[in-house]
């Protein structure tokens, strides 16, 4: 299973984006999807995840702003991102597994390549 992530840019504080993240490949039935991301010098942390029937997760530093969906039948997962922050700045990375429920980094199986957000003040 192959993960892609786009949707990453600059944008000024108070704004919004979009990450998409795609996952193609063999055909397995992905139970969980998540964005993860990782600011510089500290550790990845969970953001968001979705099971297959549409319940939702998320940090407490993203709710209230931060939005993610899924569409199974694309097997896409979105993040939508609004009131962004400076400490919102990260790589943004997808990931998936096609068992479980947890959304612990070492619990994924499937991981993106990323995708950088900058939030400029």
């Amino acid at each position: 299973v192959q993960l892609q992530a786009s949707g990453g840019g600059l944008v000024q504080a108070g704004g919004s984006l979009t990450l998409s993240c795609a996952a193609s490949g063999r055909r397995v039935s992905i139970s969980k999807m998540a964005w993860f991301r990782q600011a510089l010098g500290k550790e990845r942390e969970f953001v968001a995840g979705v099971s297959r029937n549409g319940d939702t997760s998320s940090s407490d530093s993203v709710k209230g702003r931060f939005t993610i969906s899924r569409a199974n039948a694309k097997n896409t997962v979105y993040l939508q991102m609004n009131s962004l922050k400076p400490e919102d700045t990260a790589v943004y990375y997808c990931a998936a597994r096609p068992y479980g429920s947890s959304c612990r980094v070492r619990d994924m199986d499937y991981w993106g390549k990323g995708t950088l957000v900058t939030v400029s003040s």
